[in-house]
């Protein structure tokens, strides 16, 4: 059990299939498939992020490898034309990388990626070293926890915090993520704040509270 929220250190892959500035088309290809990735830190010195390349970037020059642009076309696609010439990481690599802290909440970082329309981060500290990479994948482990660690924390964390003189009357059950609050409790105010507050709680799919006042139905 947990009290407290999950942050990207927790769910984030320690082990970081990176490439050199100088690493060559072919190698970065190569990399990629052999690791099972679809995109890969560039890093320089002591490991500091200094951008990405995606397969995305990689595939500019499949798609520009036959087809002559006009000037005016030229312009408008500059620069994925000019990585489309490129054959180096330094030349191909999206710069600068969209970056996240390992103390960084789960929700900041999904918003991060939506934002930028990317589906994983390089994870690094203040000084810019990469600790990991989390991906939309990672993001979606709290959804694994079991449902009796979410029983216990939706009684620890909400249950017992919001009606101390009557958590014993309120049964918590967790079925596939699903949680489900019912018995009575003295203060009504509080109920609609109990179902809220549940569905806070990391892994948490959704919340049905059946909870009624005491010597009410």
């Amino acid at each position: 059990m947990t009290t407290q929220p999950f942050t990207v250190a927790d769910v984030m892959t320690k082990k970081v299939v990176a490439v050199l500035p100088g690493a060559e088309f072919k190698e970065i290809v190569t990399t990629m498939e052999r690791c099972q990735v679809t995109a890969v830190p560039v890093v320089e010195g002591e490991g500091r992020v200094v951008g990405v390349v995606s397969e995305a970037d990689l595939l500019l020059k499949e798609e520009f490898h036959d087809h002559r642009l006009g000037l005016v076309e030229q312009m408008r696609h500059l620069d994925a034309t000019a990585k489309a010439g490129s054959r180096r990481a330094e030349d191909l690599m999206t710069s600068p990388a969209v970056t996240i802290a390992p103390e960084a909440s789960l929700p900041q970082a999904a918003r991060l990626m939506a934002a930028h329309r990317i589906k994983r981060l390089p994870v690094v500290d203040a000084s810019g070293a990469i600790q990991g990479i989390v991906s939309r994948s990672d993001l979606l482990k709290v959804f694994l926890r079991p449902d009796d660690d979410l029983a216990a924390e939706v009684r620890h964390s909400v249950i017992e915090h919001l009606f101390p003189l009557s958590h014993r009357e309120v049964e918590v059950r967790v079925d596939a993520g699903v949680v489900t609050l019912f018995g009575e409790v003295r203060d009504s105010a509080l109920i609609p704040l109990a179902a809220r507050l549940a569905r806070t709680v990391e892994g948490v799919v959704d919340v049905r509270c059946d909870l009624t006042t005491q010597g009410r139905t």
